[in-house]
């Protein structure tokens, strides 16, 4: 085990990534915009595992200054940081690139792109003075493989963008001490799913759900799969953990998988 920065980890997929590395006995830094929600996450995880080693802080990812702060905090308090994760991200994915509101696309190339910039900038340099290192997992997603779906626009140009600057990451920290890799952790019901499939209103939703129902998933269900990876991961570079590959979706499809209904406890 080791210590993690999760960032973006009070909720969604960063929160039940934080979730299983503590279950595990990782020594984790929560993050998240205020101190309310990561209290909140804090007091979650330690409901379950009521041993587990977390620490949180509030963080900026759109700030440089508050991204190293979080490496700062996560160094006093783990005494290193063998692992960090560029988990935080926004998405709305509702709405027609000319229907966005500016503040919007503002907020999601901000957080998805320079935040993710910033934590593997950050990463690197504090992990490079460290004398074991480190490893750097960007979290990648929607339209970071060159597809598109309606509505994802701005946010798959995003993450689109993001696959390139994490290849380019590989190639410029291969053979030293910091290893990167990448997730997608494919269609995983959050929070801010729920959201936005109300959003929607029921029409429009509807085009979608069956598709959903066959290839989604519980994050929590997902993560343990997730984290045994990143676990026997360690010591690689390069390396690409994804859920939701083509095999499984044409599986998936072909058996309908069994039929299943996952969206009626969301209530969407």
């Amino acid at each position: 085990m080791g210590s993690v920065v999760v960032t973006g980890s009070t909720k969604g997929v960063g929160f039940a990534l934080a979730n299983e590395l503590a279950k595990r006995g990782w020594s984790v830094v929560i993050s998240g915009r205020t101190m309310a929600a990561v209290d909140d996450a804090l007091g979650r995880i330690r409901q379950t595992t009521p041993n587990a080693k977390v620490f949180g802080a509030v963080v900026d990812v759109t700030s440089h200054p508050s991204v190293q702060a979080l490496w700062d905090t996560a160094v006093a308090s783990c005494g290193s940081v063998d692992m960090w994760i560029n988990n935080a991200g926004l998405a709305i994915s509702t709405k027609k690139i000319i229907e966005n509101d500016p503040s919007e696309i503002q907020a999601m190339v901000t957080t998805n792109v320079i935040g993710t910039m910033f934590g593997a900038q950050v990463a690197a340099n504090g992990m490079l003075k460290q004398p074991k290192g480190g490893r750097i997992i960007n979290v990648l997603g929607g339209g970071s493989d060159g597809s598109f779906r309606e509505g994802q626009a701005v946010y798959g140009a995003t993450k689109r963008g993001l696959n390139l600057f994490t290849e380019a990451l590989i190639k410029e920290l291969k053979g030293t001490s910091v290893t990167v890799g990448s997730i997608r952790p494919g269609i995983l019901i959050t929070e801010g799913f729920v959201r936005e499939a109300h959003e929607m209103g029921p029409e429009r939703y509807a085009k979608q759900r069956k598709a959903i129902q066959i290839l989604g998933d519980r994050p929590q269900d997902v993560m343990p799969w997730i984290v045994d990876r990143i676990e026997k991961a360690n010591g690689k570079h390069g390396y690409a953990i994804s859920w939701l590959t083509t095999p499984k979706i044409i599986l998936r499809f072909s058996t309908a998988f069994k039929k299943r209904d996952i969206l009626s406890e969301y209530g969407i």
